[in-house]
């Protein structure tokens, strides 16, 4: 089935989806995104997600071509529209396509922001994965230091997870001065005994919208949070260790450059979170 998809105030067939060449982020990735889940042709956490779009939004000096209403409602006319029961609705905003490339930003009031939001169907509640967990390995982290902005400039993080596949694994994480930032496109954490520790917020990390949720039920479900600085020698030594991201919820960790996390096997403690997480997630999707 051809998808029906939302371009710059249209629905559009995916086949006749265009824009132009330039587009700022496609000449400079000058463009923000969010990624959306949908279970039960519901939307999780929209709510936490438009005010990540509005933050990353405002630092870049960028402006929003809709209202938060109106997202909403392309959001919704575009599950109905495709009859989208599990998977997730991408969207992206762009600084807009002035006349010609050049590196200095276009007037707003004469270039307006582009905007575009796709659905795609994925396996997001039984993901088969689960039950394996994944491997992953460590690398430098490359990027630009406000990784706190969820930009469309995703090269480095999509290196590093062709980096991993090389390796037989599924994905990477990110070093820095020693210690763990974050994965290519998720949160890192480790659990020690009834522990669960991850990294702080910063502008060293994306601010993860799952990951304030599964932080928050965590501390509802009587677990320590610690949000600190870790190792990968320490994050191996570990009981156990999970990513969390909006289309992986809590996913565990098995193994880190080679070395087996726990049991090797995927732990209570990170089977109990995404438990607890999609139960309660579900509770508040619109």
């Amino acid at each position: 089935m051809t998808r029906t998809v939302y371009v710059n105030g249209e629905y559009v067939p995916e086949t006749e989806a265009k824009v132009s060449i330039f587009d700022r982020a496609f000449l400079m990735a000058d463009g923000v995104y969010e990624v959306t889940s949908v279970i039960d042709g519901k939307l999780v956490d929209f709510d936490g997600h438009a005010k990540r779009l509005e933050r990353s939004l405002s630092e870049l000096e960028m402006r929003n071509p809709v209202t938060m209403d109106e997202l909403l409602e392309i959001h919704r006319e575009l599950v109905k529209r495709n009859d989208l029961e599990e998977g997730g609705i991408y969207l992206q905003i762009t600084r807009g396509a002035p006349a010609d490339r050049d590196f200095a930003w276009p007037d707003p009031d004469e270039v307006p922001s582009g905007i575009v939001l796709f659905t795609f169907a994925k396996k997001l509640v039984e993901m088969p994965s689960i039950k394996t967990g994944i491997k992953v390995i460590s690398i430098p982290d490359e990027r630009w230091s406000r990784r706190d902005i969820k930009t469309t400039q995703l090269l480095y993080p999509s290196w590093g997870k062709m980096m991993a596949k090389k390796k037989g694994c599924d994905d990477a994480w990110m070093v820095e001065e020693g210690v763990v930032t974050e994965g290519t496109s998720n949160n890192a954490y480790i659990v020690k005994g009834n522990t669960i520790i991850t990294r702080a917020l910063s502008n060293d990390i994306l601010h993860g919208i799952t990951r304030a949720a599964v932080l928050r039920f965590a501390e509802e479900a009587q677990f320590k949070v610690e949000e600190r600085d870790f190792s990968i020698a320490e994050a191996q030594e570990a009981d156990e260790a999970f990513i969390t991201s909006a289309t992986t919820f809590v996913q565990p960790v098995v193994e880190i450059d080679g070395a087996a996390i726990g049991t090797g096997k995927p732990g209570d403690v990170s089977l109990r979170l995404r438990e607890i997480y999609i139960e309660e997630s579900l509770k508040t999707a619109k």
